[in-house]
C-alpha cells in the first residue's frame, strides 16, 4: 500500500483492518516503522499504534549496545565530540 492516506482522516472499520494487515505483513518482512509511515503519509506513532493494536511483537531497537561493536561506537562518538 503505497498510496498516501488523506492527512488527518479517520481510518476505521474494514479500511483500518486492511491497512493493519498490510502494515503487519510489511513489518514482519523487516520494513521499518519510519519507512512505512513516510510511505502512507502518517506519523510514526500512528503506524506503531496500529501494529501494537494488531498484536505484533515489536522488534528491539537497532544499534550496538554491548560488546566490541558498542565500545567502538562509543569511542567514535567520543572522538567526534572532542
Amino acid at each position: 500500500m503505497s498510496a498516501k492516506l488523506p492527512k488527518g482522516s479517520r481510518i476505521t472499520g474494514e479500511g483500518r483492518q486492511d491497512l493493519a494487515s498490510s502494515l503487519v505483513e510489511r513489518y514482519n518482512r523487516g520494513e521499518s516503522i519510519r519507512s512505512m509511515a513516510e510511505d502512507i503519509g502518517r506519523s510514526y506513532g500512528f503506524v506503531h499504534g496500529v501494529l501494537v493494536e494488531s498484536g505484533v511483537t515489536m522488534r528491539t531497537r537497532g544499534g550496538a549496545t554491548r560488546g566490541a561493536a558498542a565500545e567502538a561506537r562509543r569511542a567514535q562518538l567520543k572522538g567526534a565530540s572532542s
